[in-house]
C-alpha cells in the first residue's frame, strides 16, 4: 500500500507565497518522477510541475519564474514553493508519484495525493 499525503494548502492574499508539501509512504521501491497538478472550478486538470529522480523540473508557462518544485529523496517527499501569487492561481493542488512498489515483478505506476486547496484572494 502506499499513500501521498499533502500538506500547507490554505489562503493567502494576492502577492503572497504558500509552499505545498507531499510525502509518499508505504511499500516504495523506488520513485521516478513527482510532480503537481491543480484544477480549478469548471476548469480541467493541468500539469504546474514535475521533477525527475535527477531533478530535472518542468513548468507550466504561467508558473515560470514564480513556483519552484524541489524533492527530498531521503523523505520521499516534493514540495512547491508558491511566490507571487495570483487569484487565478486558486485550485485544487494534487501531488502525483510514478514509483514502484517493492514486490516482486511490480511496474511502475502513478499514485495521487487527495488534494489540497489553495485560495489567493484579499
Amino acid at each position: 500500500q502506499v499513500q501521498l499525503v499533502e500538506s500547507g494548502g490554505g489562503l493567502v492574499q494576492p502577492g503572497g507565497s504558500l509552499r505545498v508539501s507531499c510525502a509518499a509512504s508505504g511499500n516504495i521501491f523506488s520513485i521516478n518522477s513527482m510532480g503537481w497538478y491543480r484544477q480549478a472550478p469548471g476548469k480541467q486538470r493541468e500539469l504546474v510541475a514535475s521533477i525527475t529522480s535527477v531533478d530535472r523540473t518542468n513548468y507550466a508557462d504561467s508558473v515560470k519564474g514564480r513556483f519552484t518544485i524541489s524533492r527530498d529523496n531521503a523523505k520521499n517527499t516534493v514540495y512547491l514553493q508558491m511566490n507571487s501569487l495570483k487569484p487565478e492561481d486558486t485550485a485544487v493542488y494534487y501531488c502525483y508519484a510514478n514509483l514502484r512498489e517493492s514486490t516482486a515483478g511490480a511496474s511502475i505506476r502513478s499514485y495521487w495525493g487527495q488534494g489540497t486547496q489553495v485560495t489567493v484572494s484579499s
